[in-house]
């Protein structure tokens, strides 16, 4: 059961620096206001330190301050910090885009910035999700090509979840399997297999990934050569594999098929494709007639996302 922390405050009406300082301590603390005077946090340890001091400050400047304990009602909701992460990771998509024309200088500089955010955010995250490892995820990206462009002959330390760079003339007229009833990580990566990558790729699908043919290049399983790596989803997988990850469309669509797979970071896009492939689903048993109806909507989709600035 849930535990959480109730802070019930009357600001003094005379004194309008206690009444910022409080309203300042209260944003930084994480907070969320349930109504007006009442503010809420988890049952934790610095939580009640915070709330705390805020209450002692707030009953020194002439106001009043309750701090109560309450169970029973789930409030996590209340603390979804996805927003927060999303807008950070758009300024971190910004500063990655501009490192050509900026100097690496000022890119590290921006990127420490984003790191702060970052860090202020996670402060104040007590029900860390997806997005979170995603933006790090991404920070993490965007600090090792930033120290390629300021040090380009230093070797770099390869993570455990490095993706070796493949060429697509080496995968050409293959078969290419995976789970069978295909979801959306799993057309998309066949959509983006079929069309940026094996132009003739034929597909199988199986019952059990034990089931996969010797010869063919497996692909969203355990065990497969293309799956999920670290944080990403296995589109994500293939588009870094195979040199992808630079074109637009594909790198929006990316963040839509990771949303819809495993969560992380809202794309207002995301709605509408799972609308319309969640149809596709429930209504076309045959799964290479899925893929085909589906390729076809993920061609529209990609060239909306495209162009879209």
């Amino acid at each position: 059961m849930m535990s959480w922390l109730l802070l019930i405050i009357t600001l003094p009406t005379e004194n309008a620096a206690a009444r910022m300082r409080a309203w300042r301590a209260l944003k930084a603390s994480g907070a969320v206001v349930l109504r007006d005077g009442v503010y809420l946090l988890p049952n934790h340890g610095e939580c009640r330190a915070s709330l705390a001091a805020i209450a002692a400050g707030i009953t020194a400047s002439g106001g009043t301050a309750w701090l109560l304990e309450a169970t029973g009602e789930d409030f996590t909701g209340l603390f979804d910090r996805a927003s927060e992460y999303g807008r950070l990771a758009l300024d971190i998509a910004s500063c990655g885009a501009d490192l050509k024309r900026v100097a690496a200088g000022e890119s590290a500089r921006r990127a420490k910035k984003l790191r702060k955010g970052f860090s202020a955010i996670v402060a104040v995250d007590f029900f860390p999700g997806p997005a979170q490892a995603q933006v790090m995820a991404q920070l993490d990206d965007l600090d090792a090509a930033i120290r390629t462009r300021m040090v380009p002959d230093e070797p770099r330390a390869q993570a455990v979840a490095a993706i070796a760079r493949r060429d697509s003339a080496d995968y050409q007229h293959r078969l290419w399997a995976t789970r069978k009833r295909p979801w959306v990580d799993r057309l998309a990566s066949a959509w983006l297999i079929r069309r940026f990558i094996d132009p003739r790729a034929r597909f199988v699908w199986l019952e059990e990934p034990a089931e996969c043919p010797e010869q063919a290049l497996g692909f969203d399983f355990d065990g497969a050569e293309f799956s999920h790596v670290g944080e990403r989803v296995t589109f994500e997988t293939l588009l870094a594999s195979f040199g992808l990850e630079s074109d637009p469309g594909l790198a929006r669509l990316a963040g839509v098929v990771h949303y819809l797979d495993v969560g992380g970071l809202p794309v207002p896009e995301s709605a509408g494709l799972e609308a319309l492939l969640g149809g596709m689903h429930a209504t076309i048993p045959d799964d290479d007639v899925l893929l085909e109806a589906a390729s076809g909507a993920l061609d529209y989709f990609y060239s909306a996302l495209k162009e879209t600035p």
